[in-house]
């Protein structure tokens, strides 16, 4: 039998659009240029102040989110933790993000800038300086909160409402259960077009990059075709077989392996180029950037009319290509960020990358520019324009050129293979509306497409045309992102609230009537069996009591036993809301070595305790409750129900709603 994952609703519009385009593309790769040109031109010229203004709210509302309340929020449940080290989230997000693109534009734009007569500038010291902070800004903390915009939002709604790793569900606060129908299935037919063209597009400059590299060292006769489709072979087989090992292994030794080698390439130029004038050009230049930092954010150079195509071909079309990527980059980032904080995940997103970047163009860039003044006069500038072999030509000014050159065709290597095996993880994500393992057909489906058409569109000359569009769709990707941040605020302060709420007024306290009965409790052994002898008598007969009181009600209470003996629920189910859930379970925890066997404390034989913890069906911490009497867990059961019936009543609750209605229309998607 044929399986697949594959949702139809997502699937078959998607391929159909990539079909339309990229054929279109290909046999008339110059009218499809012109148009598509033409519209991307009219966009950047007369909207250019959308960009501006979206990701400047973008920026605005993640510094707000970082030192709001909200930022201790978790990406998960209260008690979740991260999946990844420190250094392994960087480095995945870190090489999804941009990687290719440093390696591409790290000695070409500070270059390209520098050569530039947009500002009227000749004296070179005022050059130098404008092409760094240009080329800050472009790769700076305005570039990654687009991105950390949306892994945020893909982040909180995935995993703290148990939605699927979808942009739909980004969605849910504003549009509830229609995001499981078409409107749903619109949304992630966008993002999942968006995330091929703009894959494939810079996969193509990349395999052109490595092809030139090659040629550069003689390894290759020339940059024909062929070769090119020789590379495209071989990597993307790489990245197919580096996406079947999963997140966990293939993406991530990859991305460590190259955060290494990026790392050792930057020192190299570092210690062996104008050390001295690069430490000190990177901490003027820091000083630079956070100087202008709010008139570039909000700057259109419209009293500048003669560096308004410059605006356009560099900053306007940074903002569209950033945003266009962003749903690829997006989840892939979401996908790693399970179990951070929203602070913690906002400052590493923001300013880590960032940082790197500040220190990789300014090691490369400046360098470039210091070598093209006092040694190779003018040799570099005259390259400007072919940022293909520019990155090569550069290390012929530094010893040990043929290794550095070696080493930075590696590394645009491992970086094409982790951006194309992230891509295809998150395209089949995107695709199978995260339905979770997916059979190994697909992800070789997905492999050999951008193999295919990124050949296709570099033969015939459509890589262009295919840039153009995927600029283009970042107009109204902007819009939606701009939703995103209503919705994720929305979802924040129902979240805070529902969370801060307090107990009813009316519940009575504890008192101190069985003080003695509970300091034996204290101090009595606490082993896995006598814990889960409290759970099959006390929390059983509570449990027991309750149902049939319930039932005298007109309420149906179900007593739910887990598989394994210290398990058990009372679960009321409901058709909409979520079922009120009261569980109890025997947990273990560690305890410090240096308390077993002291003195006046409780008997402690063995690195673990046990003890009887309470859940509750949703993320709110659960906590012990060892000491409870049968008719004080009573009790505390009926202070959540009445809880939980206050807050279910208010309509702005209503986005805590049952996981199963999250997924109404999937079964007929299938």
């Amino acid at each position: 039998m044929f399986k697949t994952t594959l949702r139809r609703g997502i699937f078959l519009p998607s391929i159909i659009f990539i079909a339309l385009v990229s054929v279109v593309s290909v046999l008339y790769p110059v009218l499809a240029d012109q148009i598509l040109n033409l519209i991307k031109n009219f966009i950047f010229v007369n909207l250019n102040w959308v960009y501006v203004w979206a990701v400047t709210l973008f920026v605005i509302f993640l510094v707000y989110l970082l030192f709001s309340k909200y930022g201790k929020i978790r990406l998960g449940d209260n008690d979740s933790r991260p999946e990844h080290s420190f250094f392994s989230w960087i480095a995945m997000l870190f090489s999804a993000g941009m990687g290719i693109g440093l390696m591409y534009f790290g000695v070409a734009e500070p270059m390209q800038h520098y050569t530039s007569e947009a500002f009227g500038l000749t004296h070179y010291v005022n050059k130098a300086k404008n092409a760094q902070l240009y080329t800050f800004f472009h790769w700076g903390i305005h570039a990654w909160a687009i991105y950390g915009l949306v892994g945020l939002s893909l982040s909180y709604f995935a995993y703290r409402l148990k939605m699927p790793l979808s942009l739909r569900s980004c969605f849910y606060p504003l549009l509830k259960n229609r995001t499981s129908g078409a409107w749903g299935n619109v949304i992630d037919v966008f993002a999942l077009c968006s995330t091929f063209f703009g894959i494939t597009t810079t996969l193509g400059f990349g395999v052109v990059q490595i092809n030139s590299g090659l040629q550069i060292l003689n390894i290759l006769p020339d940059t024909n075709f062929i070769y090119e489709v020789m590379i495209v072979g071989v990597l993307v087989g790489l990245s197919i077989v580096s996406a079947l090992t999963g997140v966990d292994k293939g993406i991530k030794i990859l991305s460590n392996l190259n955060v290494t080698l990026v790392v050792c390439l930057l020192l190299f130029v570092l210690f062996f180029g104008p050390t001295v004038f690069l430490i000190g050009s990177f901490t003027e230049g820091l000083g630079n950037y956070i100087n202008n930092f709010f008139n570039l954010t909000f700057g259109t150079h419209v009293y500048d009319r003669e560096a308004l195509p410059w605006f356009y071909d560099w900053t306007i079309l940074y903002w569209a290509w950033w945003i266009s990527w962003s749903p690829y980059v997006g989840i892939f980032i979401a996908k790693i960020s399970k179990g951070r904080t929203i602070r913690e995940f906002i400052l590493a997103v923001l300013i880590i990358p960032s940082l790197f970047n500040f220190i990789w163009m300014t090691v490369f860039g400046n360098s470039a520019i210091w070598f093209d003044v006092n040694v190779g006069n003018g040799a570099l500038s005259a390259l400007a324009g072919n940022p293909d072999a520019l990155m090569f030509r550069f290390l012929e000014y530094l010893p040990f050129t043929e290794i550095a050159s070696f080493a930075t065709i590696l590394i645009v290597i491992i970086f094409f293979v982790t951006s194309a095996d992230s891509g295809i993880f998150v395209m089949n994500n995107i695709a199978t509306k995260n339905a979770g393992k997916s059979p190994k057909w697909q992800t070789v489906l997905w492999g050999s497409l951008l193999a295919v058409l990124s050949l296709l569109l570099l033969n015939a000359g459509g890589l262009k045309a295919l840039q153009s569009m995927t600029l283009i769709t970042a107009l109204p990707f902007s819009m939606i992102m701009i939703l995103f941040m209503v919705s994720l605020l929305k979802g924040l302060s129902i979240d805070q609230s529902y969370y801060d709420r307090n107990f009813s007024k009316t519940t009575i306290p504890w008192s101190g009537r069985l003080w003695k009965k509970r300091l034996k409790q204290i101090v009595a052994t606490k082993n896995r069996a006598s814990v889960d002898y409290f759970i099959n008598t006390v929390v059983k007969q509570a449990f027991t009591e309750l149902q049939a009181e319930f039932a005298e009600n007109g309420i149906t209470a179900n007593i739910n036993m887990g598989n394994e003996p210290g398990h058990i629920e009372l679960e009321i189910k409901y058709d909409v809301i979520n079922n009120f859930v009261y569980g109890v379970k025997t947990t273990s925890k560690q305890i410090a070595d240096y308390l077993i066997g002291q003195e006046n404390l409780p008997k402690v034989q063995e690195m673990g305790t046990f003890y009887p913890k309470a859940y509750f069906g949703d993320t709110r911490e659960s906590y012990d409750i060892q000491y409870f009497t049968k008719n004080e867990l009573i009790s505390d059961v009926l202070k959540h129900y009445d809880r939980f019936l206050d807050i279910v009543s208010e309509k702005r609750n209503e986005m805590f709603v049952s996981s199963d209605s999250h997924d109404i229309d999937d079964r007929n998607e299938q």
